[in-house]
């Protein structure tokens, strides 16, 4: 009888036991998952970042083909020089109206390819831009994603991209510290274009459709954007960090092109 009665405590002893074993278990869990989303992605994502904008580079600094085939130019090559042309975001000075017109590249880029360089110098980033927001094939390998159907680099109206603020490269992760006056480039093929930072969204609704628009306004905050056609650069992020409830936007003006 003193046998069996003392089995009760010893096997409530060992279930607590058990259960302490498997909190623990599922705290070492939760952190490697923490650990692989802030650490692992972002090297990884990192890496892939940095190995396409060398290999970019590369393939630029190689000679082109003339082109024969007497093909058009694509949609989001670089046109004539924007100055001279009238609404508010249109470049002005001698940077913009002496740069001779970039040549014309042949093909445009197919969707998820990396076909740019975006470079930040107040936030030290850089990074490639790629066809298209999804995220595996663009965002959570680090690029910059160019929203599709918006105007591409030096063109008219709103070239508009996003990237990750948080995880997977997290390239976006301190445009909010961006301020009016900071110089932004993008480099492609063809040319070099300057914005310059005009205006901030500190946040806004993800469905904020304006903010991408062809002449940037947002739908929800009204006050804020542009009433004119004009060559903008428009970021977008989610805020706040980790989460990704809201919007952060960043515009700007191109201000300078150069060809490469």
């Amino acid at each position: 009888m003193r046998g069996r009665g003392g089995g009760g405590p010893h096997l409530l002893a060992r279930g607590l036991w058990v259960s302490a074993e498997l909190v623990v278990t599922l705290g070492v869990v939760l952190l490697l998952l923490v650990a692989h989303q802030l650490w692992w992605t972002n090297r990884e994502a990192r890496a892939d970042a940095g190995r396409t904008v060398r290999s970019l580079q590369r393939e630029w600094d190689e000679p082109v083909p003339e082109n024969t085939d007497g093909g058009g130019a694509r949609e989001g090559s670089p046109g004539p020089s924007p100055s001279g042309r009238g609404g508010e975001g249109a470049p002005a000075g001698p940077a913009a109206s002496d740069a001779p017109a970039p040549a014309r590249s042949r093909t445009a880029p197919r969707w998820d390819q990396a076909y740019a360089v975006l470079r930040i110098p107040r936030i030290g980033l850089t990074a490639p831009v790629a066809e298209g927001t999804g995220k595996g094939g663009v965002l959570d390998r680090g690029y910059v994603g160019h929203y599709a159907r918006t105007a591409q680099a030096g063109r008219a109206g709103n070239f508009a991209l996003a990237g990750h603020r948080n995880t997977h490269g997290e390239p976006f992760r301190r445009i909010d510290r961006l301020r009016s006056g900071d110089r932004i480039t993008v480099e492609t093929r063809d040319a070099v274009y300057t914005y310059t930072v005009d205006k901030r969204l500190a946040r806004t609704a993800p469905s904020d459709s304006g903010v991408i628009a062809p002449v940037p306004r947002s739908n929800i905050t009204t006050s804020v954007g542009y009433s004119t056609p004009g060559y903008y650069l428009t970021l977008t992020t989610c805020t706040p960090e980790f989460s990704s409830r809201y919007r952060l936007v960043v515009w700007g003006k191109l201000t300078s092109m150069r060809p490469r």
